[in-house]
């Protein structure tokens, strides 16, 4: 919304949510969130043409173009648990629009949404539309947190799709003309609705497809001494495959990847094809058996238990740039390691100590829920500390794990670091930031996801 005011310096955006404080955060002169550029577009247009307002009514109620983006969250309980989409918030949306418009209106889906979702809302908002025309459209968003604003103002692509009748492509032409404003309309590519709802899910699920692909081939890597970077690179320079989500890492993480494969293997298994949803469903199984894999790497080359040991975690987010920790694969990590009774150090220079707390206190899929509260007390895990330094943090540490690919992880002080630890010293790499040979060089034993085992660990028994 922010891109779009800035953009269309003629056009009214008003972004409402009934969170007091939210709204409030939008309107002060810190953010909710961390994004790169995010904050000279929001302070250029804020009181000009883009408000932030918690009279949620009010606005909707005038607006010709609403586009709602609440949360989809994975289903914790009932009928399709753990995989399906809840749309609890997408249908009290939708009853709202239907019972304060006074007008005619284009109702947008920028919410990740099952196929289909168009099509229950349209009920809900026609049943109670009380003569009010509404067109249903939806316009998946395909930005990546970190580059977003870049995303936006250069995408690969825009997506409407609405339905085949005239009163449908009419507002598929209304929304078009306001891309249009800055997007070559070679660029906005309309289709039905139900394409552009699966076309969201389908192209997530691709994107983390070829990550688990590669994290498969890092364990193959390691078992054979070939370099999982090196194997990466050739397959990328196959102008049919292309070089982009093809780095190995400890695992994917974000909002989008985990939710929306689930619901791809819900949307399938409803519609009575299994095998297309035991395919899917191993692209989520790879990530965990990554996740896993490292944690009883790190546990089995520490003399197989890291029972009071140290072991400074570098990031949290999941993955730079960004202060979010939505399904980062440092929560499971973390998990991990915390129950085989290791100390956690955490360092990362965007996520707050109490988001780390609240993160590994939450249960799977509550994240997303926002009525759920950590219950008080929770929190305070004694062997756990966040700490602000990394060089403070690898005071007596064991072990280093790097979770998160920050670009000043690059270049920190790592014979410092190295100096302030207890002998023996591991870095543990998921995300391929450390020049391996120079870490070994100053005295480490190293683990770099997919590369050729350090000695030390060549010679343990191989990691389950």
């Amino acid at each position: 919304m922010a891109m779009i005011a800035y953009k269309c310096p003629d056009i009214k955006v008003v972004v409402v949510d009934i969170s007091v404080n939210r709204i409030s955060a939008w309107n002060s002169d810190h953010l909710p969130i961390f994004e790169p550029g995010l904050d000279d577009i929001v302070k250029s247009c804020r009181n000009k043409n883009l408000f932030f307002s918690n009279e949620v009514e009010s606005h909707v109620s005038d607006a010709e173009i609403v586009f709602v983006s609440v949360n989809t969250p994975t289903k914790t309980r009932g009928l399709g648990a753990g995989k399906a989409a809840d749309l609890t918030y997408w249908e009290s949306a939708a009853r709202m629009i239907a019972d304060v418009s006074k007008s005619d209106k284009i109702v947008v889906e920028k919410s990740t949404v099952p196929v289909k979702t168009a099509e229950a809302i349209e009920k809900i908002l026609t049943h109670n539309s009380k003569g009010i025309n509404f067109q249903i459209l939806s316009n998946p968003e395909f930005l990546a947190e970190g580059t977003a604003m870049e995303d936006l103002a250069n995408p690969d692509r825009v997506l409407i799709g609405g339905r085949e009748t005239p009163e449908g492509q009419k507002a598929v032409a209304a929304l078009k003309a306001v891309y249009a404003k800055w997007v070559p309309e070679n660029q906005i590519i309309t289709m039905n609705l139900w394409s552009a709802e699966l076309s969201k899910l389908a192209a997530n699920a691709f994107l983390a497809q070829r990550i688990s692909s590669m994290n498969a081939m890092s364990a193959l890597c390691e078992a054979t001494g070939a370099d999982v970077n090196e194997v990466g690179f050739a397959v990328g320079k196959d102008s049919r495959i292309g070089a982009k989500f093809l780095n190995a890492s400890v695992g994917f993480g974000g909002s989008c990847f985990q939710k929306d494969i689930l619901n791809l293997v819900y949307i399938c298994e409803c519609n009575g094809i299994s095998e297309v949803a035991n395919y899917w469903r191993q692209v989520v199984q790879i990530n965990d058996y990554q996740k896993s894999r490292f944690v009883n790497r790190v546990v089995s080359s520490m003399f197989n238990t890291v029972s009071g040991k140290k072991i400074v975690v570098l990031g949290f987010a999941f993955k730079k740039d960004t202060g979010d920790t939505r399904e980062t694969p440092a929560i499971d990590v973390c998990h991990g390691l915390l129950r085989d009774k290791a100390h956690l150090a955490i360092y990362d220079p965007q996520v707050t100590e109490d988001q780390i707390r609240r993160d590994l206190a939450t249960s799977k899929f509550d994240w997303d829920h926002p009525q759920h509260l950590v219950p008080a007390g929770v929190t305070e895990k004694t062997n756990l500390s966040v700490i602000k330094d990394p060089y403070e943090a690898a005071k007596g540490a064991h072990g280093v794990c790097i979770l998160t690919e920050w670009n000043e992880f690059k270049s920190l002080d790592y014979q410092r670091i190295y100096d302030a630890m207890e002998k023996p010293a591991f870095i543990f790499d998921g995300r391929n930031v450390v020049n391996v040979q120079a870490m070994r060089k100053i005295g480490f034993i190293v683990y770099s996801i997919g590369k050729p085992l350090d000695d030390w660990i060549k010679d343990l028994p191989a990691a389950a």
